[in-house]
């Protein structure tokens, strides 16, 4: 509280304690910036990346470009990456989000306790080689991972993403692998050479993942693999 003196007495001016309770337009406002920024969020906070391409593997695996459709595969990669984030969302929301709104805390204070618990989350996943790399380019040398700025963290995070994919997804081509070279070995020994390999595999490869309970594997997979 300040006190600023005039021509006809004291004008009052409130400074506030810092940390005051948002206004419905500030709110608007970092609502609709949400919103823009939500699919780069999506990408580059949780496991969508590493969910994503791994089922984009494995439909390459069983030789279909098309099916399941690219908005099925997204849809799915979108819940299995919320339901794997759901205790870091829920730790965020509790430490910054409500203090920020009921005005406990101020935005500044609301940004450094939120990012806490995504440092924590993406550090879990992220490879030391991969962070050490992005430090050095950032240069920067916390002892503490924690102490790293985002801006090397989520790179790093990134990259562990993709390498994580592909060896899952090389896991998973192997078997299809091998049904179509032993496929293409049986249409050599018959002489037959006129009808593609990958038309003949293609349902004994089908009947393979469905026998297995397939997509149900690829997702007991993605989710344990996370840490």
């Amino acid at each position: 509280m300040g006190h600023l003196l005039a021509a006809g007495g004291s004008i009052t001016i409130n400074l506030g304690n810092g940390a005051s309770k948002p206004s419905s337009s500030l709110l608007i406002i970092l609502a609709l910036a949400l919103l823009t920024l939500a699919p780069s969020i999506l990408i580059l906070l949780t496991g969508f990346t590493r969910v994503i391409i791994v089922f984009s593997l494995t439909r390459q695996a069983l030789g279909l470009t098309t099916t399941p459709p690219n908005q099925v595969l997204i849809g799915i990669a979108l819940f299995v990456s919320i339901l794997l984030m759901a205790p870091t969302l829920s730790t965020l929301n509790h430490v910054a989000v409500q203090p920020y709104l009921h005005g406990t805390i101020n935005a500044v204070q609301a940004f450094d306790k939120g990012q806490v618990p995504l440092k924590h989350w993406m550090l879990r996943q992220t490879g030391q080689q991969e962070l050490a790399l992005t430090t050095k380019v950032a240069h920067e040398s916390a002892a503490v991972p924690m102490h790293d700025s985002l801006t090397a963290i989520i790179p790093a995070f990134l990259l562990t993403q993709l390498k994580d994919a592909f060896i899952i997804g090389f896991v998973i081509f192997v078997p299809f692998l091998i049904i179509d070279l032993v496929v293409a070995s049986t249409l050599m020994s018959m002489g037959i050479v006129m009808l593609p390999p990958t038309l003949v595999s293609l349902p004994f490869k089908l009947l393979l993942f469905v026998l297995v309970d397939g997509w149900v594997l690829v997702v007991q997979s993605l989710i344990t693999s996370f840490r």
